[in-house]
């Protein structure tokens, strides 16, 4: 199947945007069926709109909590508040006992 490249109108602004042979080739390959709508610079906006600023890669960093391992005493970081009734452990711990179970 041969692509050409097709001049497209964007949904958001209205500005003509081209939809290259290469993107046509790679939307087939994902099985998508509708051209997009919006042109590439109203589509980094509304990532960014959905996402946070800088869309995927960008995302604010998880808070981690330090804590010292119930089963080895070492210092480790977790991604959640302990509570302070269970123990805690870290990674090596954690997936010892978790594949001994």
């Amino acid at each position: 199947m041969s692509f050409q490249d097709k001049l497209l109108q964007c949904s958001d602004c209205g500005q003509e945007f081209t939809f290259t042979a290469g993107e046509q080739e790679f939307y087939l390959s994902r099985g998508l069926q509708n051209e997009p709508r919006r042109c590439p610079e109203c589509r980094q906006a509304r990532k960014a709109e959905r996402y946070g600023s800088g869309g995927y890669g960008n995302r604010s960093q998880r808070r981690m909590y330090s804590v010292v391992c119930a089963q080895c005493g070492k210092d480790t970081e977790v991604p959640f508040e302990p509570r302070g009734d269970r123990p805690v452990y870290c990674s090596e711990c954690y997936n010892t006992i978790r594949l001994s179970t």
